[in-house]
């Protein structure tokens, strides 16, 4: 595999991990009735690369499911870019 996979991953895996945080922390501030991070924030986080760790942050959380916007965005998201990886993958 060449380099540019690796990087890729890297990237993936990173955003993944800072949206799943971010999903995460974001419920617990519901809860808790404090500050909350912007829907906007949160979506752009699964739009830079963060759509996988997202939708796994909205499944284990229960946190934003019943958002259309949410629903169709994040999962969206998360599909293209394991489709970019496997491109990837495949061509690179």
């Amino acid at each position: 595999m060449s380099v540019i996979v690796y990087i890729y991953t890297a990237l993936l895996a990173v955003m993944g991990i800072i949206a799943f945080a971010a999903y995460g922390l974001d419920k617990r501030k519901a809860k808790k009735g404090a500050w909350r991070t912007s829907e906007k924030t949160l979506l752009l986080l699964a739009a830079c690369l963060g759509g996988v760790g997202a939708f796994l942050g909205m499944k284990v959380f229960r946190h934003k499911t019943q958002h259309t916007s949410f629903k169709l965005i994040v999962p969206l998201c998360a599909l293209i870019q394991l489709a970019a990886l496997a491109a990837l993958i495949i061509y690179a």
